[in-house]
């Protein structure tokens, strides 16, 4: 329907060869980018015993019996967990029984937590339940540094005679 006929000649060739911007299939090399990580996601149908660790993001719709050390975890108001959560990034819709620990919690209106929370910023919304302790994070502060010593000169003066 719609076309051109292609002009012999260098532009031509040049067409047919790939781009220089693309990264290598090099591994090593740094100009390729990485993959974005995609969530995992156990549905409201799943039940799970054992624990689950990873350095991703996981979304909890179904009951989860065993402890949970994610980067991200969002659990779904069908979800649940039965033991300890540890995460960067922790938002509840559902239900937690066990401790969290995270630096960022977020308790939403239909959350019930029933354990200690220790992080750095806890928020929660009217309505979320919430049974146990609040612990805040104490980042350690910086090792103070000893002061050098002052370096103290020695001058000798020699008598100078006349």
């Amino acid at each position: 329907m719609f076309s051109k006929q292609a002009k012999s000649g260098p532009k031509a060739a040049s067409r047919a060869e790939a781009p220089a911007s693309l990264p290598s299939s090099n591994p090593a090399d740094p100009t390729r980018r990485a993959t974005p990580k995609v969530a995992s996601l156990l549905s409201a149908d799943l039940t799970i015993e054992g624990s689950i660790e990873g350095e991703g993001e996981l979304q909890l719709d179904g009951i989860l019996r065993g402890d949970v050390r994610v980067a991200r975890l969002s659990v779904g108001e069908t979800g649940h967990v039965e033991g300890a959560v540890q995460a960067d990034l922790v938002e509840v819709r559902g239900r937690i029984v066990g401790t969290i620990t995270a630096k960022q919690v977020r308790l939403y209106g239909t959350a019930y937590v029933d354990g200690d929370i220790t992080h750095e910023q806890l928020s929660m919304e009217s309505g979320a339940y919430f049974q146990g302790r609040s612990l805040k994070f104490q980042r350690p502060p910086a090792p103070i540094q000893p002061t050098p010593e002052p370096e103290v000169l020695a001058i000798t003066a020699t008598p100078v005679e006349a």
